[in-house]
């Protein structure tokens, strides 16, 4: 999986973490994962064209020592779809920079 992952996170940064990513974003099933939607004007052309497959996401995985953020784009509808795969270049961007400020914005200095 291509990922964007910042480690070696101390205690307290694992904490602020959490903290906002579950009061700023829908949690999953499974613990530690939240879903991010890709803003729309991001959307690739068959992502586009599949509008019952949409939204679409990237997740973010905490854990006690990382924090990763996944290059895979996600349908929230189908579990397999031609729309899903890897971030193009715009929306890789996206997420790196929305990794980046996030990290800035609590002050995690990783």
């Amino acid at each position: 999986m291509k990922q964007y992952v910042i480690d070696q996170l101390n205690e307290a940064d694992y904490h602020r973490l959490k903290e906002h990513l579950e009061q700023t974003l829908e949690t999953t099933m499974m613990e530690g994962i939240y879903r991010v939607d890709l803003p729309a004007d991001l959307h690739n052309d068959i992502q586009r064209e599949h509008a019952a497959c949409q939204p679409y996401y990237f997740a973010i995985n905490l854990d006690f020592f990382k924090v990763s953020f996944e290059l895979l784009v996600r349908t929230r509808q189908m579990l397999h779809c031609p729309c899903m795969g890897y971030a193009d270049r715009r929306q890789r961007d996206y997420i790196l920079e929305y990794a980046d400020r996030l990290l800035e914005q609590l002050n995690i200095r990783a």
